[in-house]
């Protein structure tokens, strides 16, 4: 969206420019008619009568006045238009970011009814097999929604260290000579949303 306001204002830029450049070229060329009317004899003729020589000029003087005149009034409006894009630009975004979380949110209603469902039977159950089961579907539910948002756990063990996406929290002897330099332990797992990192995961690297 920056990008667009940017081409619009460099648009406006241009055009006002060439309006510009038009009227001055104009201006320029009626000066010079205007010099060749002063140097001539305007009586020389005296069948013609005096003024006549001078209709001309002022025809293209008036002529030129109402050009840069609707120019100006193009301008004008353009300028109108840019401004209300902006503002138009400007109060959509701020609805954005009020509502930006809405889908996601939404989508989380259910497993927090899930949550709440678990809490009751951890208070009223005693089965601990049974709790297990119920807060392992919670979590799984949970997992699923966020992984069908675009979000997606950042594979760190086993693999080599990588300042684009790790940050050492520590370095310990390296287990097996294969695993130096190498991820052994993961402290918080790093997250991708839509292929692109949205949190670093910090690991610990074998030396």
């Amino acid at each position: 969206m920056r990008q667009l306001i940017i081409a619009m204002r460099k648009g406006i830029n241009i055009f006002f420019m060439e309006q510009k450049a038009k009227i001055t070229a104009e201006s320029q060329a009626l000066a010079e008619e205007m010099k060749g009317f002063t140097e001539m004899n305007i009586n020389s003729d005296a069948d013609i009568p005096g003024n006549t020589h001078l209709s001309n000029p002022e025809n293209a003087v008036e002529k030129l006045r109402e050009e840069l005149d609707e120019q100006k009034d193009k301008y004008i409006r353009l300028f109108a238009e840019f401004d209300n894009f902006k503002r138009r630009n400007a109060k959509e975004r701020v609805e954005l970011i009020q509502t930006a979380g809405k889908e996601v949110i939404t989508a989380l209603l259910d497993v927090l009814d899930d949550c709440d469902r678990a809490e009751k039977q951890i208070q009223s159950s005693s089965d601990l097999q049974q709790i297990k089961e119920g807060i392992q579907l919670v979590f799984g539910k949970l997992r699923n929604i966020l992984q069908s948002k675009g979000l997606k756990a950042m594979e760190s063990i086993n693999t080599g260290f990588d300042v684009e996406k790790h940050e050492a929290i520590t370095e310990i002897p390296a287990p097996e000579p294969d695993l130096v330099d190498k991820v052994v332990d993961e402290v918080q797992k790093g997250y991708y949303l839509n292929d692109k990192i949205i949190r670093f995961a910090k690991v610990v690297v074998g030396k």
